[in-house]
């Protein structure tokens, strides 16, 4: 879980550097990146973005409310419905490389058309209708090794209870 003792959340810079410097510095970092992730880093939003400091809190479906698990569009409005909010997608690389104490993944399966066991998403709004692209970034940890991931999901996929996501907690909160 990602919080502090008095104050929830975990504050992270995003941006501030363009991005041939950001995939130096998780390259640096050793994080390993997934084709997904590749795709999503060429995204127009990383060609310079801005710096700024978020605070990012980590929910799961089912503290959501959604006992029973949800589609993503489901799950993004029961999130705004709590007022959390979308993480802009420059989020993904910079917690990944902010977030050094993530715990060890239970397995090391990397791909298997469900979502990978101690994996933290980053709820980010869609950057393409496209099924086929990447909808946003995932963080795991597998056999030691930092991992940002992308992943693909159509909006038929039940995101079951215990799934995690980060989301962006307003300044008002």
């Amino acid at each position: 879980m990602m919080s502090t003792a008095k104050v929830e959340g975990f504050i992270v810079q995003v941006g501030g550097q363009p991005r041939t410097q950001l995939e130096r510095t998780l390259r640096d970092a050793g994080v390993q990146l997934n084709a997904y992730a590749e795709t999503l880093l060429a995204h127009p939003t990383f060609d310079d973005p801005a710096g700024q400091t978020l605070r990012i809190v980590e929910r799961t479906v089912e503290q959501l409310g959604l006992e029973e698990g949800a589609v993503l569009s489901q799950v993004f409005a029961a999130a705004r419905n709590q007022g959390l909010e979308l993480c802009p997608l420059a989020v993904g690389p910079y917690l990944r490389l902010a977030l050094t104490d993530q715990v060890n993944a239970p397995d090391s399966v990397l791909s298997a058309g469900r979502s990978p066991t101690g994996a933290i998403h980053i709820a980010s709004a869609l950057v393409s209708e496209d099924l086929e692209y990447p909808k946003g970034f995932y963080l795991r940890v597998v056999d030691g090794q930092a991992w940002l991931r992308g992943y693909c999901c159509d909006d038929m996929y039940v995101w079951t209870p215990e799934q995690r996501l980060a989301f962006l907690l307003p300044e008002s909160h």
